[in-house]
Formats: C-alpha cells, sequence, structure tokens
C-alpha cells in the first residue's frame, strides 16, 4: 500500500471536531491518561493548543495532519527545558490511517523543526510497553529505547509503565532519524 501524503498545518479552532472523531474512541486513548474525551473536552483541548503558538517564548507547537485534505491526526512538540535544550513529542492518529505512515511523517515533521528551527538537543518521546504500534514508529524516526519508567499514569486499567525512547541532536543530523520514504510531510505555518 503506498504511503500516503501528509501534510502538517498549524492546529485552529476550527479542527476540533476533526480531533474528536479519534480523541473520542477508547482505541485511541488506550494507553493515555486522557479520554475518551466528550466534545466540551475535545474544545478546551484544542482551544488550549491554538492558544499556545501566541506565547513567548513558545514552549508548545501543536499541528494537525491532513491526508488528502482530511485532518486524520495530530502532533505536538514540547520544549520542556530551553536551557538544556530538549523537547518531548507526542502524536495521535486516527484508527481508520493506522499502519499508512502517518504517524512517521508526523514525527520526521516534528523532529525537524525540533532539532532544525529551535535546535534543541535531545528530543525524547513515551510510550505505555503494550503500545506496539507507537514503539515501532519511534523506532522508525530513529530513536532509541532507553529503557522503561514504572508507573509513571495512572490510567482506567491501573498504572502505566512508560518506556522512554529519544534522539540527539547529532544523531538525527547524521541521517539516522530519516526513515524510509521520507519527506513526504510538510509544514505549514498559516
Amino acid at each position: 500500500m503506498a504511503r500516503p501524503s501528509v501534510h502538517l498545518s498549524r492546529i485552529e479552532l476550527a479542527d476540533w471536531r476533526a480531533v474528536h472523531s479519534w480523541a473520542s474512541l477508547a482505541q485511541v486513548c488506550r494507553y493515555q491518561t486522557w479520554g475518551p474525551n466528550t466534545e466540551e473536552q475535545t474544545r478546551a483541548f484544542v482551544a488550549t493548543a491554538v492558544e499556545a503558538w501566541s506565547h513567548t517564548p513558545q514552549q508548545r507547537f501543536a499541528f494537525v495532519a491532513r491526508v488528502d485534505g482530511d485532518t486524520v491526526g495530530m502532533g505536538e512538540l514540547h520544549v520542556r527545558n530551553r536551557g538544556q535544550r530538549q523537547g518531548e513529542i507526542t502524536y495521535a492518529v486516527h484508527p481508520e490511517v493506522w499502519g499508512r505512515g502517518v504517524g512517521t511523517v508526523i514525527g520526521t515533521e516534528l523532529l525537524a523543526r525540533g532539532f532544525k528551527d529551535l535546535e534543541l538537543h535531545r528530543i525524547y518521546a513515551t510510550c505505555d510497553p503494550r503500545n506496539l504500534g507507537s514503539a515501532r514508529v519511534l523506532g522508525k524516526l530513529g530513536m532509541t529505547r532507553e529503557g522503561r519508567h514504572r508507573h509513571t499514569a495512572l490510567i482506567r486499567d491501573g498504572w502505566r509503565d512508560s518506556d522512554v525512547f529519544s534522539i540527539l541532536e547529532d544523531e538525527w543530523r547524521a541521517g539516522t532519524a530519516q526513515p524510509p520514504g521520507s519527506g513526504l510531510g510538510h509544514v505549514h505555518e498559516a
């Protein structure tokens, strides 16, 4: 199956319904502390993400991912420590496009923004050890599994462990983070 052309753009208030189409699904938030969201929760989340673009210095960069004009996912880059040049990426993708490379393109674009534009030194991500799909995406991004933090979040089925993955700027620049078929996504800042 051909990988879809994914385009990232800044999240807007009007995106809340599309975000809600997956944020309201139990399988999307199974390993998260949030969700399934009510419409009010999704609207509040999107409003906060949009408002974060106006902060100086900006710490949170939220994007939606579109395929053929349809919003099918989102990704965020959080600057966790400017002095130490540390960031974190997160993403969510609608189950209708799971396994089609959308998460990998989102992650690729977030890493590029963090390392090129923000000059971060280390970017990390976490995932529930049971979330094999997310772990595969992080591996495709060239991120190294550093280890497991125990009982980091209380979710619906009990305490969740978190596997920690990271990539350093020199590893990313050396091309280890360029998955096959990368470059299919584009970040647009409207």
